[in-house]
């Protein structure tokens, strides 16, 4: 195999045998590097409380990558999720970006009953009216939204009708990496981190586990943590495993942690604001959370997709 090699923005041909292979190799500067074609994708939940300027703080994140891709996890307006706590504290901050934003529900804004103010917002980017799960294409990333409060969408059964929407969905979507997004986490060390909460979506997360997704994000606990790759029980699988990001830290009050660290847990804070980048790449994607302006909090890496 030869490589020929233009430094710069940067052209890569590799000769295999009588197969000649063109691709571009991308870096930000961060060492970090990968053949194929890369799309960002900026994520957080917990997002617009009024009488606080924490989403004003992480919006200003956003703004800073006007090409990116922007997941919210949920909880998008405090408290009820009205469509004028929509307009008056989300629409100021998160809302200038709204045209490139791909919003999951949370159970704040299923206070308002079918989530009718994030209906009324979002309109059909938030996907079908009283389900709000769906999926798209990022780059070659296939990406699934969930409803974690799934009792409310027919139930959380490993059975049910959303469980099997979404096995169905990635099974007719074979792409190499499969990134997925809800609310609620399947485990945390936060306060929500009885198996009461928890137990609701892990047939969800089964689902992820045995269709081969590489990553899941999601809310709810107002702070970051973040996990080694885990099977269906959650123990360590870092050939197979799906590896959790808990990003509650869009701008709603933080709260700190009412439990010791998980075993498969690799960092956790509770003390910044902030946003996960994710640059997703053909074959793996690189993670950077990026604290809002004062934080000196940082967590890196590089995963690799099944």
């Amino acid at each position: 195999m030869r490589f020929k090699v233009i430094i710069g923005s940067v052209v890569a041909v590799a000769i295999v045998g009588t197969a000649i292979v063109v691709g571009v190799i991308l870096g930000d500067g961060s060492g970090s590097s990968s053949v194929g074609t890369s799309v960002v994708l900026l994520a957080a939940g917990d997002i617009a409380e009024c009488d606080n300027q924490g989403d004003e703080a992480t919006a200003r994140i956003l703004a800073a990558y006007p090409n990116a891709t922007i997941a919210t996890l949920g909880d998008n307006a405090y408290q009820e999720g009205t469509l004028q706590e929509f307009e008056n504290c989300y629409d100021p901050s998160w809302g200038q970006f709204k045209d490139r934003t791909r919003p999951a529900t949370g159970n704040h804004d299923h206070s308002t009953k079918n989530a009718q103010g994030y209906a009324d917002y979002f309109g059909s980017a938030g996907g079908p009216y009283d389900k709000y799960y769906y999926s798209y294409d990022l780059g070659s990333w296939h990406v699934v939204v969930l409803n974690s409060d799934c009792w409310r969408v027919d139930g959380c059964a490993i059975d049910d009708p959303q469980a099997e929407w979404l096995r169905d969905d990635l099974e007719q979507h074979q792409a190499i990496c499969t990134l997925a997004v809800w609310h609620r986490p399947p485990f945390t060390s936060g306060r929500y981190g009885e198996p009461s909460e928890t137990a609701r979506v892990r047939p969800l997360w089964r689902v992820l586990n045995e269709e081969g997704a590489d990553v899941l994000l999601t809310g709810h606990e107002h702070s970051y943590e973040r996990f080694q790759p885990m099977d269906a029980e959650g123990r360590p699988d870092e050939a197979k495993g799906v590896r959790l990001f808990i990003v509650g830290t869009g701008g709603g009050n933080l709260r700190p942690f009412e439990n010791p660290p998980l075993p498969t847990t690799a960092t956790r804070q509770a003390d910044s604001w902030g946003v996960l980048k994710l640059d997703l790449q053909s074959a793996g994607y690189d993670w950077t959370f990026l604290p809002v302006s004062g934080s000196s909090y940082s967590d890196s890496g590089t995963g690799t997709c099944h």
